[in-house]
């Protein structure tokens, strides 16, 4: 399946993590065309309610409740239901499987999904952190990890990896995503599919992974969730495919479709793009779901009159699986008596399901293997997980060589309102991982220093405190330290889905503490823990070094313990443009030049403009006359503790023509189905 992951990296990822019941599976032995023959004879069998029953996802809240109802008993014995999200309590999930295999008519199994987006109980930083390490490793190492952990709870399928392409940091699900670069998000989803899905689904310890959100979904207009989007076709092919492109050609089992329009039409019923694009030009077999209700809320887009023409317009589109809403279960058979729809249509749509899952050898192997709790949180996890976080920081500022500090010379200041938020530090989707297996700065650093060499006030209770009853304890401990040792950024509900920002300054009171810290002349290190790039400029300046810290999981506190104090070097690189203020977003580096791109030479800054001058155009360029034109920080910037030198440099030759530059693909990520061109953009 995947040309990359030969077989010894196939054997040192599963070494990753010590299993002992990875066994040969009828799956792995039957043939894609003796798994299309069994599939056929499925079809011949089934009645048209029971292919309808395949298209329907079937679920709860994140938060499971109580028993099982018996309608939702009864709905499988009459094979009604094809997967179920988020059914977490051990005996309901074994009680659905076993009606489905044991009692419908046709025993076909079902899939059991959750939200496993960047770890299940070993929580890794969050995918925006995971792309500042620019470490493929990373992500594939986290996946995997997060996929050992989640199949011992049963979850065969997971809604990761999201590829959006982000631009606008107001955007909540910028967290959820691998950064504003096609090339980029493509190797490290890439990598995340591999480490979900390893060389073989049949492994009992692999899951299906889930491309999303097919597609534009980044491009919300004015950064605001769910917005609709007008994309430009080269733009949407150039940017926003190309990642969806890379792990369809890698064998990603499933994708699902975005909440958006896409210029005017919702991408649950975009036939170009589930259709032409992603079946006939890609070639991709696997299938397709909805977001949540994403079908039946093409009624509010305006683009459905009711439920039954939103299922028309769906299924015509290409769309596997609705997930939770019933348009397809209330009006399918309907749309067939009527020839609106042909039962061949839905049989080759059930067939793309069943493919899935007897790669994940579901019908042999129905039921996930107990007793596997000891195999979470394991210490050498949570040291990877350590390692992917310390790769993940970016340090954008060191005045003087602040940083690294030297242990044996320093007290401490601990100070600000995520120094010790252990829940908050892991970040948005985290519905498994828990507080308690959190390890914070301050705990880190307290074991590192010792308790006398550490002296906590955080200042505020939690990041969006506007009160300054802690100020004067926090200031009184900043006098008596060495070095102040600041921690904030934002609590993880700031960040994900429906979860946008038209300010992205550090909430609460923090840019005041910070304020009041940097007047008493001591060195301030400015740790930031947030799920989006914020606008800190102010923060910087009156800091004497600055490390971007995202949210990054359960380890973020050993990782930048080790970070400040030189127990290793920063490498990360920003994924994302830095932007100075909301005014210049959308800001990303590779923005197509206008016919008057901005320059340093024709800048004028506003206040610099002579009262009562002659009306000009003062430049006649593309830019903001109070901030300019660059960001705070560019695409791909981060410091290191060491210093280089580049000398020496040559060029090959003095022009390349087009057929040189296409010639070769990037080496660090070979697609399946290679094509001359496809990486021109990328060179």
């Amino acid at each position: 399946m995947f040309h990359r992951f030969t077989p010894k990296a196939a054997l040192l990822s599963l070494l990753l993590i010590p299993f002992s019941f990875v066994t040969m599976t009828q799956s792995q032995t039957m043939t894609p065309d003796a798994i299309e023959a069994k599939i056929d004879s499925i079809l011949e069998q089934m009645t048209l309610e029971e292919k309808i029953g395949q298209t329907a996802m079937r679920g709860t809240s994140s938060r499971e409740k109580g028993k099982l109802a018996q309608e939702l008993k009864d709905l499988v014995t009459a094979g009604g239901a094809g997967a179920f999200l988020n059914v977490m309590i051990e005996e309901n999930m074994d009680e659905l499987q076993r009606i489905a295999v044991e009692e419908s008519r046709m025993g076909i199994p079902l899939i059991f999904a959750r939200d496993v987006i960047h770890g299940f109980k070993t929580i890794f930083p969050i995918p925006l952190a995971q792309a500042a390490s620019w470490n493929p490793e990373n992500a594939r190492v986290g996946a995997r990890i997060a996929a050992f952990e989640g199949t011992a709870a049963g979850i065969r399928w997971t809604f990761a990896p999201m590829m959006d392409i982000a631009r606008d940091p107001r955007w909540g699900r910028i967290a959820e995503s691998l950064g504003e670069d096609p090339y980029l998000a493509s190797v490290m989803a890439t990598a995340m599919v591999e480490g979900f899905q390893t060389n073989d689904l049949s492994n009992p310890t692999s899951m299906a992974a889930c491309a999303k959100h097919f597609a534009g979904y980044g491009a919300a207009e004015g950064g605001r969730d769910y917005n609709t989007t007008l994309i430009p076709e080269r733009e949407l092919r150039d940017v926003y495919l190309k990642p969806f492109e890379a792990v369809a050609n890698a064998g990603c089992a499933t994708m699902m479709t975005a909440f958006n329009e896409i210029n005017g039409i919702p991408a649950s019923g975009h036939k170009k793009l589930l259709t032409t694009i992603l079946r006939e030009e890609w070639g991709w077999d696997g299938f397709l779901v909805s977001d949540w209700d994403s079908v039946i809320e093409m009624i509010s887009h305006g683009f459905a009159a009711d439920e039954k023409q939103a299922a028309l317009r769906s299924f015509n589109a290409g769309l596997n699986m609705e997930m939770t809403s019933k348009a397809f279960e209330h009006h399918l058979a309907e749309l067939i008596t009527e020839g609106q729809v042909q039962e061949a249509w839905l049989d080759e749509m059930v067939r793309q399901i069943l493919r899935i899952k007897f790669r994940l050898d579901l019908f042999e192997n129905p039921y996930h293997v107990k007793n596997r709790q000891g195999d979470l949180l394991l210490p050498e996890n949570l040291e990877k997980a350590k390692q992917a976080a310390i790769e993940s920081v970016v340090l954008l500022k060191n005045e003087n060589n602040v940083l690294p500090l030297n242990k044996s010379e320093k007290t401490v200041a601990v100070i600000g309102p995520m120094a010790n938020a252990p829940h908050e530090q892991m970040g948005t989707w985290v519905f498994d991982g828990r507080a308690k297996n959190s390890t914070t700065p301050l705990n880190a650093i307290r074991e590192y220093l010792g308790e006398e060499a550490t002296l906590y006030a955080p200042g505020m209770e939690y990041s969006r405190d506007k009160t300054k009853a802690g100020f004067a304890a926090a200031i009184e401990a900043a006098k008596k330290a060495d070095v102040i040792l600041f921690f904030g950024g934002e609590e993880a509900i700031l960040s994900g889905e429906a979860h946008s920002r038209s300010n992205i300054d550090l909430p609460g009171a923090q840019n005041e503490l910070i304020a009041e810290l940097s007047k008493l002349g001591k060195p301030l290190i400015l740790s930031v823990m947030s799920g989006r790039p914020n606008t800190i400029q102010k923060q910087i300046s009156q800091s004497d070094a600055v490390l971007i810290a995202f949210h990054g999981g359960n380890m973020a506190g050993p990782a930048l313990t080790d970070l400040i104090f030189g127990e290793v070097s920063p490498s990360g690189r920003l994924p994302v443009t830095w932007p100075i203020n909301v005014g210049q977003i959308p800001i990303y580096y590779n923005h197509k030049n206008t016919g008057r791109p901005a320059e340093e030479k024709d800048f004028v800054q506003m206040d610099e403009i002579p009262v009562g001058v002659w009306q000009s155009s003062l430049g006649n360029d593309s830019h903001y006359l109070d901030i300019g034109f660059r960001p705070a920080y560019p695409f791909g910037y981060g410091l290191t503790y060491s210093k280089f030198t580049y000398s020496n440099l040559q060029l090959s030759a003095d022009t390349i023509p087009m057929e040189e530059r296409c010639r070769h693909k990037p080496p660090s990520l070979t697609l399946e189905r290679p094509s001359p061109l496809r990486w021109c953009n990328f060179m």
